[in-house]
């Protein structure tokens, strides 16, 4: 209704999950930054949860978006299920087949373990997504558990992501439910946003539905939109919906205090004047009341004592002061910022990573050639691996990458350097400047866009398969040999048969790689990592023994 008038291309506070309107606040950021983790580290549960309307599915779609194009995902979005009825909609969500009329848990679980097994050994990952997961049984939950028992010695094969209210977290608390809620590997409860976010949380959806002049939102509306909201953007899209049909109907340029007032009244049936910013359960009041009650009491009777207490000196005697001690405590080190330097724009910043990258391998890097940084990596004889990909993917190849990152200042995207993966934290160059950076401040704004060069074994010129023979094929038999601990076997030639495509096919399971059995560009590269090829590498090299 007021698209047109306010000159919007879309509905900017539709209340959908749609990544593409995704505010990243700084608690969106961390949550996704704690699921994205838990999926990179194999872990077994993940578990979010939240008050209603903070945006957990919005973050859970975002994650979506991140994930390995070899990932299978189920979603399960009524929990109220029994049992059977669980395991009935995990084998229709992955497409597991089973006799109609089946109602034997044990027919259902076979079917699963058995498509666990069978999607490990292709080099996929299955992962089970349950939303509203506070409306599960105890009995759901457990046999849940259960599912998630089968592994492998590095991972779990079956991954699963609970979203729920707060009621979830108590749930987990219960003493029947100890062996789960141990098992969970990343967590992280969603609050409301911060009072400086609405603003800017509005200004953002306003923009990406198209909005080009200024504010819609008077600077008295806003205010009291952090007020009757109490930050939750699920109600502050609710308000700002009905605020601006308002407007519209009042032929009026901009939403002011008045009309908010009657959009928010509209919302919630009631006065919200009494309203405070942001709410909080009753107990949790009073425990932070009694906590401040406790420190005031605590530092009166401190001072209080200390002033009784302290020695008056005598005029009569007079001592030299000693010496303070030089201060030893250690300087705290500057965090290290991702943002491009304000002396660069972004195109700068990428030609000076890049060279930097370039001068990695020995070879040069010219910003004013038109060619792209593939091209004029192959025509200096370097191989150039360009894709979408998650922090696996960096690990596996094991080479130092260029990642394009969203811009948090202005919008917009730019490159930086990744020289080394270090546990929780990674080597990042932006434009001159190098540092350390923790994974959870990295990969939130990580669009899943990487880079990296690798120089190929002599022959290397398309994927091998079976039948194929040549140099390439002599180097893969010699590093299969190398990495299971074998001689090399006798012969001439190799040739690329049936036996070499098996242990291919292997050495591909091992690493996470889709199991063809051909030997592409992917393969090539965890077969130099692994047997301890040449190259710059973000950290130690494999083994597969």
């Amino acid at each position: 209704m007021y698209r047109e008038y306010f000159g919007l291309k879309e509905n900017p506070f539709s209340i959908a999950p749609d990544p593409h309107y995704f505010y990243l606040s700084e608690g969106h950021r961390e949550a996704l930054a704690h699921l994205v983790y838990g999926i990179e580290s194999d872990g077994g549960f993940i578990l979010l949860t939240g008050e209603v309307g903070t945006g957990k599915t919005m973050v859970c779609r975002c994650l979506l978006e991140q994930m390995p194009d070899n990932s299978d995902i189920a979603f399960i979005l009524n929990p109220k299920l029994t049992v059977p009825e669980l395991l009935a909609t995990m084998c229709d969500e992955f497409g597991i087949a089973y006799p109609e009329g089946t109602v034997s848990n044990k027919v259902f679980i076979d079917g699963i373990y058995s498509y666990l097994l069978e999607t490990n050994a292709r080099g996929r990952r299955a992962i089970l997504i349950v939303e509203e997961a506070q409306n599960l049984s105890v009995e759901v939950l457990e046999q849940v558990r259960l599912l998630t028992n089968l592994e492998t010695n590095e991972r779990k094969l079956l991954q699963l992501i609970m979203l729920g209210q707060t009621e979830l977290r108590d749930m987990l608390a219960r003493p029947e439910l100890r062996q789960l809620s141990q098992r969970i590997t990343a967590r992280y409860h969603m609050g409301p946003l911060a009072k400086k976010e609405i603003s800017k949380y509005v200004r953002h959806r306003l923009k990406v539905a198209g909005m080009t002049r200024g504010t819609l939102f008077t600077e008295k509306a806003m205010g009291l939109l952090c007020r009757v909201s109490g930050g939750i953007p699920r109600l502050i899209n609710v308000i700002c919906d009905r605020a601006l049909t308002g407007a519209y109907v009042e032929d009026k340029d901009k939403v002011d205090k008045k009309i908010l007032l009657r959009a928010a009244r509209e919302v919630s049936g009631e006065n919200l004047w009494w309203r405070p910013l942001f709410r909080t359960h009753w107990k949790t009041g009073f425990m932070y009341a009694a906590i401040l009650v406790i420190l005031g009491v605590g530092a009166f009777y401190v001072s209080s004592k200390n002033t009784i207490s302290a020695p008056t000196a005598s005029p009569a005697v007079s001592s030299s002061p000693a010496k303070a001690a030089p201060a030893t405590a250690a300087p705290v080190p500057k965090p290290f910022s991702l943002e491009i330097p304000p002396t660069l724009t972004g195109a700068q910043a990428g030609h000076v990573v890049r060279q930097a990258l370039f001068g990695m391998w020995e070879i040069s890097y010219d910003a004013g050639d038109s060619r792209s940084v593939c091209r004029q990596a192959s025509s200096q004889g370097i191989r150039c691996t360009e894709e979408r990909g998650t922090l696996s993917s960096l690990r596996r190849f094991n080479r130092p990458a260029l990642l394009t990152l969203r811009n948090g200042k202005g919008g917009g995207e730019y490159e930086v350097l990744v020289t080394a993966l270090k546990g929780e934290t990674a080597d990042v160059r932006v434009g001159n400047d190098s540092g350390e950076v923790h994974l959870n401040e990295l990969l939130p704004r990580w669009s899943g866009q990487y880079l990296i060069l690798w120089r190929p074994p002599s022959g290397y010129e398309a994927d091998v398969a079976k039948g194929s023979s040549g140099p390439l094929v002599a180097w893969i038999d010699r590093q299969l040999a190398l990495l299971e601990g074998r001689t090399v076997r006798p012969g001439r030639e190799p040739v690329y048969d049936k036996e070499m495509e098996r242990q291919v096919t292997k050495f591909q399971t091992t690493v996470g790689l889709t199991a063809d059995g051909v030997a592409g560009a992917k393969t090539i590269l965890c077969l130099m990592d692994a047997a301890g090829a040449g190259g710059p590498s973000l950290g130690a090299r494999r083994t597969t023994r």
